[in-house]
């Protein structure tokens, strides 16, 4: 569970996207960070929105063009959590993030640009891969998947 935020603390805004592929069979997109798994994820820039933010991120650290992802529309994950960065010292944000979820018809090529490595998991909830970001997310979209089949 996410520590409480400061409702004084100055927000910083990122998005990031969940990728499935339907064929041949369901899978999911993570990809690895030295230490742990991630999302295709970022901070939104200048005026951009969140859904502008999660497209040019996931782009950006794929390859994977936003033309070729089918977006969801019905659903959306937030998390709100306090958050440092090495470069403000001891300075506290409140961190929203939004993740959406987005489809590719087949398993593409992947052109890594920040991470290690992927893998494509077999989509099988309930997933115990992450327990502050990636689980909470694949049980949101596990749960929305139930109710609009």
């Amino acid at each position: 569970m996410p520590a409480p935020t400061d409702p004084d603390a100055e927000t910083v805004q990122a998005a990031g996207m969940l990728l499935m592929c339907l064929q041949p069979e369901h899978k999911f997109l993570l990809l690895r960070h030295r230490r742990r798994w991630d999302l295709p994820k970022g901070h939104c820039e200048n005026d951009e929105s969140f859904l502008e933010a999660a497209l040019r991120e996931t782009e950006e650290e794929t390859g994977i063009a936003s033309n070729r992802i089918r977006l969801d529309e019905t659903f959306r994950f937030e998390l709100t959590y306090p958050v440092t960065y090495r470069v403000t010292g001891d300075r506290v944000f409140t961190k929203i993030v939004q993740y959406f979820l987005g489809y590719v018809e087949v398993i593409p090529t992947l052109r890594l640009t920040e991470h290690q490595s992927f893998q494509w998991f077999d989509w099988n909830p309930p997933h115990q891969i992450q327990s502050e970001t990636i689980d909470p997310l694949l049980a949101a979209v596990s749960l929305h998947l139930s109710q609009t089949r």
